[in-house]
């Protein structure tokens, strides 16, 4: 096992976890070579399990023969770097969730039909920006029997460092790609399209023709401008949750992880084993 114990910031092979921004990391311009970072034992797990490949591993020395034991042990391959609790927090600038990263290769983006050929529901995001969020939809998309995700380019990477910690690793357990076009791409698969806003079209959450949808997609936008409304007029539906006491709406995540529930398919649910 190549434990590689640091002193110093500027170790060589530790810039993935210190310098290297966000877009960086990501590597828009050469896919292939991106990398995104994993946080925490159970979230690392997760990834590998579900054979994203490990490139170096960043872990406090208590735990490589702790908590992250089987995880060194599975990357017994690729470069462990160590450290002090306080170096390592230096480094990455806060003190590690359970005291271990890991840099893993992205995979190159799955296709649209992909992602749509077996499937019955869909998640489309346009334009979410906050990482919370994102994670957030992600766990309940894969808890909830949603089939697959589908981002407009101008929402947040689901890769990000801290979607990846909000979503629990659930990023890993769900098919999801880019789209240009909310309401054409998965139009163009065979899917009805339902808009979530607020207008005077807007049919009740559990309106039966809804869940009576063979293939149906559900597309969420952000908590304050919402969907556009060429979106919202192009979609086959615009569907609202009906609320009390005068609230008009709820958090993205949180009304996105009740449409799923009431849209979900009517079949047996995939198991984590399944995807």
């Amino acid at each position: 096992m190549p434990v590689i114990h640091i002193d110093s910031l500027s170790h060589p092979g530790i810039e993935v976890f210190s310098t290297l921004t966000e877009p960086q990391l990501r590597n828009r311009l050469e896919p292939q070579k991106g990398v995104f970072i994993a946080e925490s034992p159970k979230v690392i797990r997760v990834a590998l399990d579900a054979g994203y490949e490990p490139l170096s591993l960043l872990c406090e020395e208590r735990h490589i023969a702790g908590d992250a034991a089987d995880i060194a042990a599975r990357c017994s391959h690729i470069p462990i770097y160590t450290g002090s609790r306080d170096l390592l927090a230096a480094l990455t600038g806060y003190t590690l969730t359970r005291g271990v990263l890991c840099a893993m290769r992205r995979r190159p983006p799955l296709s649209l039909a992909e992602i749509c050929k077996d499937a019955r529901r869909l998640a489309v995001i346009d334009s979410v920006t906050d990482t919370t969020n994102i994670g957030a939809i992600f766990r309940s998309a894969a808890a909830l029997g949603v089939d697959g995700v589908l981002l407009t380019t101008t929402s947040c990477d689901p890769l990000n460092r801290r979607s990846v910690r909000v979503s629990m690793g659930s990023v890993f357990l769900i098919p999801w790609t880019w789209i240009a076009h909310p309401v054409r791409d998965p139009a163009s698969q065979g899917f009805r399209t339902a808009a979530m806003a607020l207008t005077e079209r807007s049919v009740p959450l559990d309106a039966p023709a809804l869940t009576a949808e063979p293939r149906l997609a559900l597309i969420l936008g952000t908590e304050g401008d919402g969907l556009p409304p060429s979106t919202i007029a192009a979609a086959d539906y615009v569907v609202r949750i009906p609320m009390s006491h005068g609230i008009d709406s709820l958090n993205v995540a949180a009304a996105a992880a009740v449409a799923f529930w009431q849209l979900r398919s009517q079949r047996p649910a995939k198991s984590h084993s399944d995807h």
